[in-house]
């Protein structure tokens, strides 16, 4: 017999659908493109194609392809970023390859720690290559993304170069907390609360997406309020997105997410619906599910999910993500930006916030 999901309900918070947010994703995608392609190009060619494998744009071997990789988040809040401070198009464009260039990075370590064997319907580029090579290739891409950065033109690079460390600082520290989540106990003193998660959502998905929406400013010398609000609006997105994806990881419809109903309860998931679930008195029978030895079956995970539902854990959720969003709002208040870049900011964050995957 097969479970059928509730749907996950929309974000009601103050962006409207926008028809916009696909549009500027492909064209920020396309103005950073050739830069990109030309960074890539300069490592030595089988970690080049590797690059190219976890970017969308080839087959294992080297046959070109386009399977679109990404949606291009983090280069377009990097364009629109750098707009917003008014910094010139260059340094949008070189904030955005440092970042992307990170991004992917850190998923071709992070499918190898998590031993995910698919991504975007594609093998890892681990399972396509092997361990060492995707280790070596992860490691070529970040020095390339430091590099860039330290060869951009002016005299704010080492600014920049400190902003995209202090970002990659964060990342590791959030990932590090992330896999220590999963030796934790499920309840008692020593079991992670919503705040540590918080917390680490904040390094592991918010400081990148921070640097990639301040870093263009960083490099053409924006006031540092600018860049702080700029930043903080990114961390905030980052959280908003992680507990939006977790939400979507327990009740999503696999038709859309692409993966199995209930998947990260069965995979016994430390996620924000969870351990909000567990720290209410409703929250008790749920533990003791989570913390029996056996794996869960699709009838335990769907008693799992109906128990964190019950116990409060996805309206939990569903209000956090609306408070970060909202101080991402106000963050971008703070920012000033030009009424027609702030129009394409809150077109690009509307269509982020209602997606379905």
């Amino acid at each position: 017999m097969t479970s059928t999901p509730t749907p996950a309900p929309p974000l009601p918070i103050a962006y409207e659908t926008s028809p916009d947010g696909p549009r500027l994703l492909s064209e920020c995608r396309s103005s950073v493109r050739p830069a990109l392609a030309a960074a890539v190009g300069r490592l030595h060619p089988w970690v080049g194609e590797m690059a190219a494998y976890s970017l969308g744009w080839c087959e294992a071997g080297g046959a070109p392809s386009d399977t679109g990789g990404g949606k291009g988040l983090r280069q377009a809040l990097a364009v629109l970023g750098a707009r917003a401070a008014g910094a010139p198009r260059g340094a949008g464009v070189t904030a955005a390859v440092a970042v992307e260039l990170v991004h992917t990075f850190s998923l071709l370590h992070d499918d190898i720690m998590d031993g995910d064997a698919t991504r975007r319907g594609r093998p890892t580029a681990w399972k396509a290559y092997g361990t060492g090579a995707a280790v070596l290739a992860g490691d070529a891409l970040l020095a390339l993304a430091v590099e860039t950065v330290a060869g951009a033109p002016g005299p704010h690079v080492p600014a920049a170069v400190r902003h995209l460390s202090a970002a990659l600082h964060d990342l590791v520290l959030g990932q590090a907390d992330d896999l220590l989540f999963e030796t934790r106990p499920w309840t008692g003193p020593d079991a992670v609360g919503p705040g540590e998660y918080r917390t680490m959502a904040e390094r592991k998905t918010g400081a990148l997406l921070g640097c990639a929406t301040s870093l263009g400013a960083v490099l053409a010398g924006a006031p540092a309020t600018t860049v702080a609000s700029l930043d903080r609006a990114g961390r905030h997105l980052g959280v908003a997105f992680q507990v939006a994806d977790d939400v979507l990881g327990v009740w999503g419809d696999p038709a859309v997410t692409g993966k199995p109903v209930h998947s990260d309860l069965r995979r016994r998931k430390k996620t924000f619906p969870v351990l909000s679930a567990l720290g209410t008195s409703a929250g008790a029978s749920l533990g003791r599910l989570l913390s029996g030895a056996e794996d869960l079956d699709e009838a335990g995970a769907r008693r799992a999910a109906t128990a964190v539902e019950e116990a409060g854990g996805r309206a939990a959720a569903l209000a956090e993500a609306r408070r970060h969003l909202a101080v991402v709002d106000a963050c971008l208040e703070e920012a000033a930006p030009a009424p027609r870049t702030a129009a394409d900011l809150r077109a690009l964050l509307s269509f982020l916030v209602h997606r379905d995957r």
